[in-house]
């Protein structure tokens, strides 16, 4: 599924213009997006986390050379489900 077909999918079930379920799913990822930009965790209860996770500088590999290559630290997102979305998805 697409954002846009999320946002028809919101404004069916919310009663919304397909407008109006736009900015909303719109503000609902800004805000995460800000949030996790500002190291804090995003908790929707039976959904699940999102959360900012840092990642240690390590060595890889060179698939075509074979060669070790240095991959920097970097920051990254994780999403843990929560309880609900597990049960749905088993």
């Amino acid at each position: 599924m697409r954002k846009p077909e999320l946002a028809a999918a919101i404004a069916e079930k919310a009663d919304l213009t397909k407008e109006q379920a736009n900015r909303v799913l719109n503000a609902l990822l800004e805000e995460i997006t800000n949030a996790l930009g500002q190291k804090k965790s995003v908790t929707l209860v039976g959904f699940g986390t999102f959360e900012q996770r840092h990642r240690g500088a390590r060595t890889g590999k060179n698939p075509q050379t074979g060669e070790p290559v240095k991959i920097k630290a970097s920051n990254t997102v994780a999403f843990k489900p929560g309880k609900n979305l597990k049960d749905v998805v088993n």
